[in-house]
């Protein structure tokens, strides 16, 4: 039975949980995966990407569609908000990295708390490589995944780059990072933890040992172990021995 099928009960305000035995062990897992735009941080940054080019609202709705798992298609979605980003100058990138991206509350503790007890640290996202490294540097995360901006004399092209793995970060590529990152470590993906907020993290939450929803689209909190409804990313915490 998946927790989906599972009543929740609220641990505590705003922290619900399914099928768990409580306090969880951190020597039960090893790898924490997570996703970026609303979990990591504060924004989706291709929403506020767009808004440079003043598409704002056309491309802000297809991420929401998107998120809310209304669109089948998640490639197809990100290549129709990506070339709506064309002529974008990268210097609009760099503002919004400065003064719109922010980390979520707690992210930077529950992070900390994760490798102090020894756990991998996975950014896997649909995003892209220009703010995912940046964030990863900030955190001093171990691996991370995510998509390539093409660029041209300094502007956006509208595309993006094929990479050795493949072309682009789906949910189905997260949930095969995660289990190749598993397979990398020598360990059992339910020894992993999985935690996002949109329909295209589903794919890695299923195989993880503990999936975790924050401020998660519908769809994403029924189908989580945990959900963090209020408060921040290290509400997680109060889970673990």
């Amino acid at each position: 039975m998946n927790p989906g099928q599972l009543p929740a009960k609220e641990h505590a305000p705003g922290l619900w949980i399914r099928d768990l035995s409580l306090p969880l062990r951190w020597q039960d897992f090893k790898l924490i995966a997570f996703d970026m735009d609303s979990t990591l941080i504060n924004i989706e940054c291709i929403d506020e990407v767009a808004d440079a080019a003043g598409r704002k609202a056309e491309v802000a709705a297809i991420t929401e569609a998107a998120m809310r798992g209304e669109i089948a298609d998640y490639k197809e979605s990100l290549r129709q908000r990506v070339a709506l980003l064309r002529g974008v100058p990268v210097a609009a990138l760099t503002q919004v990295y400065e003064e719109r991206l922010r980390l979520n509350p707690g992210a930077q503790t529950l992070v900390q708390a994760c490798h102090h007890a020894g756990l991998k640290t996975l950014l896997v996202s649909g995003g892209f490589t220009f703010f995912t490294d940046r964030v990863r540097d900030l955190l001093h995360m171990d691996f991370t995944r995510s998509n390539v901006f093409e660029i041209d004399n300094g502007q956006l092209t509208g595309r993006m780059v094929d990479q050795a793995w493949g072309d682009i970060c789906d949910g189905e590529e997260k949930r095969r990072m995660v289990l190749a990152t598993c397979d990398a470590l020598g360990i059992s993906a339910q020894q992993a933890i999985a935690m996002g907020d949109g329909a295209n993290d589903l794919p890695m939450m299923s195989v993880a040992g503990l999936s975790v929803a924050y401020r998660a689209k519908p769809k994403v909190r029924e189908a989580a172990h945990v959900a963090i409804d209020q408060g921040g990313l290290d509400r997680l915490l109060e889970l673990f021995a």
